[in-house]
């Protein structure tokens, strides 16, 4: 029974794969990310992309990586990086199926402990290929829009580092910060009076010496653990809020810096005299009117 629930999870993955890698037809892009080549189903924009035979815009190259770990360093070219990529998270998932197998006969926290941190290392080469195939994306502008986009998103603060608002990049860790700690405290205070709320309802009643069950009442102490509870899910939303302001600024200040707001921008309007051989032949006055002159750097 466990085989075939394996065989049918690996064909919805393989599914889902084919699925994505399909898509309808759209158009590849240049590494600008602006020119476009030719309509294409998106698979065979993948594939081209890996033999040399297109140039895709970073999203799908971050797309790539994001569904098949190590396709930016294919496409980038940096074939040297697979083996450190592959055998990392590799050797990191069999560590942490080893540690796993010992946990699970021994039921020492020391096993527990290690699988823990082999898996997190293993999502960590898996995210540090992404990024890394983000920096080594090649392409002629100095700010691209969605390469600052996609490192705020994996990165908060590393899309204003890429167009150099390096004050920006405090404020969003203090923002982030501090929408950790209040999760962190809500749910804290949530969990205590949620536990002596149980001990002061309990039926039939439970001898204890909880410092809140014992001083409050029970209306009191379920009025304390909803607004705990309300205030840690507002923190929650906060901070999701707070993070995706984190990427739309990466994405607008980057558009932004395309644009030319330097001192040498000005505008002037003046009159002027308009006369012509056209209007000499034909015996007219001079036309009188305005010129404005637009001036750019």
């Amino acid at each position: 029974m466990k085989i075939r629930r394996l065989n049918f999870t690996v064909k919805k993955y393989c599914l889902l794969i084919l699925l994505l890698l399909s898509g309808f037809c759209t158009q590849a892009q240049m590494r600008t990310g602006v020119a476009p080549i030719g309509a294409r189903p998106l698979g065979k924009n993948f594939w081209h992309g890996l033999t040399g035979r297109d140039s895709l815009g970073v999203t799908r190259v971050w797309v790539g990586s994001l569904i098949v770990p190590g396709y930016a360093q294919i496409y980038n070219r940096d074939y040297w990086k697979l083996p450190i990529l592959y055998g990392g998270i590799g050797g990191l998932l069999y560590a942490g199926y080893r540690n796993n197998m010992n946990y699970l006969d021994t039921k020492d926290d020391v096993f527990e402990r290690n699988r823990n941190l082999c898996y997190i290392g293993a999502g960590l080469l898996y995210w540090g290929s992404m990024l890394d195939g983000l920096v080594s994306y090649k392409t002629p502008k100095r700010y691209l829009p969605q390469r600052a986009t996609i490192y705020s998103t994996l990165l908060p603060g590393l899309g204003q580092f890429n167009n150099e608002h390096y004050w920006k990049i405090p404020i969003v860790y203090l923002g982030i910060a501090f929408g950790v700690y209040l999760i962190d405290y809500n749910n804290m205070q949530y969990q205590r009076f949620r536990e002596a709320y149980k001990i002061k309802t309990a039926d039939p009643p439970v001898e204890s010496d909880n410092f809140l069950a014992t001083r409050y009442s029970s209306e009191t102490l379920k009025y304390y653990r909803d607004s705990y509870r309300r205030d840690r899910d507002y923190a929650w939303l906060y901070l999701g809020v707070f993070y995706m302001l984190n990427i739309i600024d990466a994405n607008v200040f980057s558009h932004l810096k395309e644009f030319d707001i330097s001192d040498n921008l000005s505008i002037h309007l003046r009159p002027t005299i308009m006369y012509d051989d056209m209007l000499a032949m034909r015996n007219q006055l001079p036309a009188f009117g305005m010129i404005l002159n637009l001036n750019f750097k």
